[in-house]
């Protein structure tokens, strides 16, 4: 536990002070036809480079929603990133991570790191029917995406909280991947 926190002053100097948000107020917006759509959508606040399209630092949430895209794999696909991803949990039960990722707990993806949802989160996804569901009921997880890198302190690795099987949940997916797959042709009209 840490004993501090920035409201911890007697005063602030210049443009940047604490603020509080009501996340339960953010206004989601979300895919409604195909496929899982980039975290990026979800954003609440964002700190620009000087680069076009490069954030320093995104703050992003994924609060209760309607998830109901058709013929797709709706949890958050595997990926790896140019940018380096923060995640935490403040309550609920995060869609990708049934199990270990619970309330208080953080994640982090650095650059180029694969990850996607574990093995149950897989199977239940691949194996069930596509209804219209509402998603994170009760849930509020959000991520800190930057395309700097981050520094795991030494009060984090040392933390006995720290899961070092983290790496496990990926472990029990098998290989789906086909070489010689090739998408049906269409037959021709003759109309």
């Amino acid at each position: 536990m840490q004993f501090h926190s920035p409201f911890d002053v007697v005063a602030w100097h210049g443009n940047y002070v604490p603020y509080k948000y009501d996340m339960a107020k953010f206004n989601v917006i979300n895919s409604v036809s195909f496929d899982h759509v980039d975290p990026s959508i979800f954003t609440v606040l964002t700190c620009p480079s000087q680069t076009p399209g490069v954030a320093i630092a995104d703050f992003v949430i994924f609060p209760p929603r309607w998830s109901v895209q058709e013929n797709t794999f709706r949890p958050p696909y595997y990926h790896r990133n140019c940018m380096s991803e923060f995640m935490g949990l403040i309550k609920g039960t995060y869609e990708a991570k049934s199990g270990g990722f619970t309330p208080g707990c953080a994640q982090l993806h650095s650059m180029m790191t694969p990850h996607g949802p574990d093995a149950k989160c897989f199977d239940k996804a691949s194996n069930g029917e596509l209804l219209p569901e509402k998603i994170a009921v009760g849930t509020l997880a959000f991520m800190f995406e930057s395309s700097l890198s981050m520094r795991v302190t030494q009060w984090a690795q040392e933390h006995p909280g720290l899961d070092k099987d983290y790496y496990q949940c990926w472990e029990p997916l098998e290989s789906h991947f086909d070489p010689d797959w090739k998408p049906e042709e269409k037959k021709k009209s003759t109309a």
